[in-house]
């Protein structure tokens, strides 16, 4: 399942997949939110905490996945994904290469650091 993080910064669409995730997550969370925050913000500031495994995110949502940033290629600004898996982290910073805006992979313990990135851009000094 997908649920919104509430308390995320304002201009952030913030996620926490859980379980399994599938196509109707995307459909009737992720996509409305997307849709509402580019509509008042103009930009996409996005923000999924993945706290599953990958092989919980069904074909379908894979898809829908895909079709979110496809839809709003325009307008993505800074993309976080937050998830202990290395392997993910490396390859969210790496797509930042081919898309427009800026990804960056976080650990889940850096979750407020990864917040306050996509809101502001910038990382909280340590």
């Amino acid at each position: 399942m997908i649920t919104i993080i509430p308390d995320a910064p304002q201009n952030v669409a913030a996620f926490k997949a859980s379980g399994e995730i599938t196509k109707t997550d995307f459909e009737t969370v992720v996509n409305p939110e997307v849709k509402r925050k580019v509509e008042l913000y103009e930009e996409l500031n996005y923000l999924m905490l993945i706290d599953t495994d990958l092989d919980q995110f069904t074909a379908g949502a894979w898809f829908e996945d895909v079709m979110l940033g496809v839809k709003n290629l325009a307008k993505w600004n800074r993309a976080a994904i937050v998830t202990d898996s290395k392997g993910i982290q490396n390859f969210t910073d790496a797509f930042s290469v081919l898309m427009p805006g800026e990804f960056k992979g976080f650990p889940k313990d850096n979750l407020y650091n990864a917040l306050y990135w996509c809101e502001n851009g910038n990382e909280v000094a340590d």
